[in-house]
């Protein structure tokens, strides 16, 4: 069985969707499955060559639509070769173009009477079609371009190909909502899950500790993510600001925002806001991007991992936080919520300053014990959902198997 994932790009950087499709291919591959990627990237990109997979690097990609000439003939020569077609995210050339070649094959296939060399063809979103996109104050420009383009094009694709795949019910339910009409041949959620991470020793404590002096041995709430507007950082430094002028004179946790975007206007304007503060000074810490031992070390030694978005789809670094055996303090707008609630994993509140301010009260005021039971229930949830095990059996039993079955027995 071999699988294609088609993707804008593999640039680590870009977080989410890429590392998501690392961690299916590497799941799948230990189950005997052959997956190739094809990408937009420029074929010289360093980041591919730390991939032990086939990644097909037909950019550099042109326009804000990701255009490359070299794309669609790429696909016409190799799309029958594979037996799943799976594009992962929306509205780019790559998903359009994969849709356009593999419907010619589909009409080619059925004037000779034969289906057997069609792969199936399936749409990840990732999210892409949740709500908030269409409806957040400063995506209106964004939000009229994509009515406009699903009326052309995306709506084609959503309900042409052979289904969707989903991340969670949440995911699912929300992606009826922004766009009509919305009629996919069948939906299946699949889940989707992080890599264990590596078993506690010191060298992670003393990798963190080093790139974080600042810290001087403090306890720390850890927000671990890309410095954006979406991620309910500037919620976040407000609640904690209030949490300090109520607890004056007690001994509150350090708050640590790690992530790239350090760099950009925003996130500046985040740091000049907390250097204004007595308050923040001394206590909010930036810093910057924490990888390998450094981010392993950051999510071992919080006393709990915070992340109050305006929307997220899954939230990689939730779960890597729950493997950590870490509680996970979130909003009602990460879209596996409801299984970590529901697990006894974490805290959940609305997505203001009010809600967040909740969170790191709630999570104070609990006692030792009903804080390490917390931490029991995370590891325990990590390894029910979001374990590359447990999801890449859904991926085999949900959709690979059936649909191969299928297809075999044409």
């Amino acid at each position: 069985m071999k699988i294609l994932h088609v993707v804008e790009g593999m640039d680590p950087k870009l977080g989410g969707v890429c590392q998501a499709i690392r961690t299916i291919v590497r799941g799948l591959s230990d189950e005997g499955i052959a997956n190739e990627v094809v990408t937009l990237d420029p074929p010289d990109a360093n980041f591919l060559s730390f991939d032990h997979f086939p990644v097909h690097a037909l950019g550099p990609k042109k326009t804000a639509w990701s255009y490359s000439r070299n794309y669609s003939p790429w696909l016409k020569k190799n799309l029958q070769k594979f037996d799943f077609v799976i594009i992962h995210g929306l509205w780019l050339y790559n998903s359009y173009a994969t849709f356009k070649v593999w419907i010619e094959l589909k009409n080619k296939c059925k004037s000779e009477e034969s289906e057997r060399s069609l792969p199936k063809l399936y749409v990840m979103p990732h999210g892409m079609l949740d709500p908030y996109f269409q409806e957040a104050a400063g995506r209106k420009l964004k939000a009229v371009r994509n009515s406009i383009y699903w009326k052309l094009i995306e709506s084609k694709i959503i309900n042409g190909a052979d289904g969707l795949l989903f991340t969670c019910e949440e995911e699912r339910r929300l992606s009826h909502k922004p766009f009509h009409p919305y009629q996919p041949k069948t939906e299946i959620i699949l889940g989707m899950g992080t890599e264990a991470p590596p078993e506690y020793e010191l060298a992670l404590t003393r990798a963190f500790l080093q790139a974080c002096e600042d810290l001087d041995g403090r306890p720390y709430f850890l927000f671990l993510s890309r410095i954006h507007e979406k991620k309910g950082v500037e919620n976040l430094i407000s609640a904690y600001e209030i949490l300090l002028e109520k607890n004056s004179g007690n001994s509150i946790p350090a708050l640590m925002i790690a992530g790239p975007g350090k760099e950009t206007s925003y996130g500046r304007k985040l740091e000049e806001r907390v250097k204004k503060s007595p308050l923040l000074m001394s206590s909010v810490f930036f810093p910057g991007m924490l990888t390998d031992k450094t981010k392993w070390g950051a999510f071992y030694g919080c006393e709990a991992f915070i992340l109050p978005s305006e929307q997220e789809n899954f939230g990689i670094a939730v779960v890597e936080a729950l493997a950590c055996a870490k509680a996970v303090l979130i909003s009602d707008q990460i879209n596996i919520w409801r299984e970590i609630y529901e697990a006894s994993a974490g805290l959940v509140a609305p997505k203001s300053v009010t809600g967040t301010l909740s969170l790191l009260q709630n999570w104070m005021s609990l006692s030792g014990e009903q804080k390490r039971e917390m931490e029991e229930n995370s590891l325990k949830c990590y390894r029910k959902f979001y374990a590359v095990d447990s999801f890449v059996q859904r991926w085999k039993q949900n959709l690979l198997m059936p649909t191969y079955t299928s297809t075999m027995g044409i």
